[in-house]
């Protein structure tokens, strides 16, 4: 966030590089300068003639380097934005004659998602020397939390634990898909709300009571009545909770549970630490502690792979429901 700000202030302060190389496994953040760049750098006057959208699939390194090359018109720079650069990732290195000598009235901004420049090759070395390059790297499963708390916050908004996980567990890490959601959120609600779990509910369609975040709190708390209450419902809706996902959860939430078996120090900040968790959640994992000896969570991670690999259509005639329901049998029992 800090890089991201810094790259932002440098424009708005007329500190511009001739090449912005976006480069990295989330694409969330490449959007978002790309976008910032492409609306802030030439007003609406100077755009038409001056700044020019490519893309990777349908352009050669050779159209790149002759649209950069161009002067601007009636203008200090012209703009030139590549979209899904990475389709270019085989010839990439044909730029290296650009990025040595690049045209200085020119912005060149390359979106290269789900990849990476070879730093020990001279393309990187002649960017890194006179443009700027920005790896965006994926944010883990229990950073994701902590960045929706940290988006809300800057539009005067707060979020529940609870609410905040559901959305985790609901998308995933990508921080697009969340983002848009958020975005429904705040046209919905008014500033200063604390969007709880019947918020998400409501506008968003997650279900505050049947979802991965409520069935882990259940299998945890070893509330067999209430965890089979959700994997009814999930097989009523497999879209929404494809097995895989639900596996892929219980399988973290036991692999925290055997490392919190391990700790020496159980304060709760500790723990909060160790496991990458919100403190709020802490408790749970003391319950779900006395309810399953290391013992026993080594013998559930076992049946999880088990699951996982039937669950994927190996060595098993099962339905996913029935897998499930059998997994869940295992592990309460």
């Amino acid at each position: 966030m800090n890089e991201i700000r810094n790259i932002v202030s440098d424009i708005k302060n007329g500190n511009i590089k001739p090449i912005y190389f976006l480069m990295g496994d989330e694409p969330y953040y490449i959007d978002k300068i790309s976008d910032y760049i492409e609306k802030n750098i030439l007003d609406e006057a100077e755009k038409g003639f001056n700044q020019q959208v490519m893309y990777g699939r349908d352009s050669t390194i050779e159209d790149i380097v002759s649209a950069a090359k161009r002067y601007p018109m009636m203008a200090e720079r012209q703009v030139l934005i590549v979209k899904e650069a990475q389709d270019l990732s085989k010839n990439i290195e044909k730029l290296v004659s650009y990025a040595e000598n690049p045209q200085p009235t020119t912005v060149l901004v390359l979106n290269y998602k789900y990849k990476k420049l070879d730093k020990r090759k001279k393309l990187h070395k002649a960017i890194a020397k006179f443009g700027l390059i920005y790896e965006s790297k994926k944010l883990y499963e229990n950073q994701v939390s902590d960045w929706i708390r940290r988006v809300l916050s800057g539009k005067k908004y707060q979020i529940e634990p609870k609410a905040s996980q559901m959305l985790v567990e609901f998308l995933g890490t990508d921080l697009s898909k969340i983002s848009n959601e958020l975005d429904k959120l705040m046209i919905i609600l008014p500033k200063e709300t604390v969007i709880n779990d019947k918020h998400i509910e409501d506008n968003i369609g997650i279900s505050k009571d049947f979802n991965n975040f409520e069935l882990r709190k259940a299998v945890g708390e070893k509330n067999i009545l209430k965890a089979n209450r959700i994997i009814n419902y999930f097989s009523e809706n497999p879209k929404n909770n494809p097995t895989v996902m639900t596996i892929s959860l219980l399988n973290n939430f036991f692999t925290q549970l055997l490392l919190f078996h391990g700790l020496q120090d159980k304060s709760k900040s500790s723990v909060a630490r160790a496991l990458g968790v919100n403190p709020y959640f802490v408790d749970e994992y003391f319950l779900a502690g006395r309810n399953y000896p290391m013992r026993k969570v080594a013998q559930v991670i076992a049946f999880l792979r088990d699951a996982d690999v039937k669950s994927k259509g190996v060595g098993a005639n099962q339905t996913q429901e029935d897998i499930l329901k059998e997994l869940l049998f295992k592990i309460l029992h």
